[in-house]
């Protein structure tokens, strides 16, 4: 078999390489010849002055804050005779015959002050109506409308006697603290029990002051 000498690509290989070099250098020329025509001489540019202006900054005013004042001197008591004495403190001599004794010692409470433990408290026979049905009504307050509570810590003897009564909380009428002392001690009371055995504390009874 013959190869097409048109199809063979080695015949034509030394043509293409010289075609190709004449191009390559032919575009060297013109590349040198265009470099030529350019100016590369340095341009002298204009420096343009930059001016600053600094303006003058007027003085702050600095307040001036008076001094402290001084520290008062504590005057010291001295015997010798060399400080004058404005700088010592005089002795005074103190009266204290006008000053009023001191208040007395509050009352001895008694037995109220001690508690005593029990397992069931004292109550009045009848119960608590039996001291409203003994209670009699000041006609003073009635007349003014005074109503409330009145309550009263009553001592409680184990016998189921009132030994002593103190009024807690009043209405601020004598005449109502008083109604409500007598009807309680108008009943008879249990006493307190301590594991089945009675005796003697302070409880507080209220009475109770009500107008139909």
């Amino acid at each position: 078999m013959r190869k097409n000498p048109e199809a063979n690509l080695k015949l034509q290989y030394k043509k293409v390489l010289e075609l190709g070099g004449i191009i390559s250098l032919f575009l060297l020329i013109v590349l040198f010849q265009g470099l030529r025509a350019v100016n590369l001489d340095a341009v002298d540019t204009e420096n343009k002055e930059i001016q600053i202006e600094v303006a003058d900054i007027p003085p702050t005013e600095q307040i001036k804050r008076p001094p402290p004042p001084p520290k008062p001197s504590i005057p010291i008591p001295s015997e010798s005779e060399d400080i004058p004495e404005d700088l010592t403190i005089e002795t005074t001599d103190l009266d204290l015959s006008d000053i009023p004794p001191p208040p007395p010692p509050p009352e001895d409470d008694g037995d109220m002050n001690i508690f005593v433990p029990y397992d069931e408290p004292p109550s009045p026979k009848g119960g608590f109506g039996a001291i409203q049905r003994s209670l009699r009504y000041p006609e003073i307050a009635r007349k003014a409308g005074i109503e409330g509570r009145v309550i009263v810590q009553v001592l409680v003897s184990e016998k189921g006697r009132v030994v002593d009564t103190r009024v807690i909380k009043s209405l601020g009428h004598s005449g109502c603290d008083e109604a409500a002392v007598k009807a309680i001690k108008a009943v008879k009371w249990n006493p307190a029990l301590q594991r089945d055995k009675p005796v003697k504390v302070w409880v507080a009874i209220p009475v109770i002051f009500r107008l139909k």
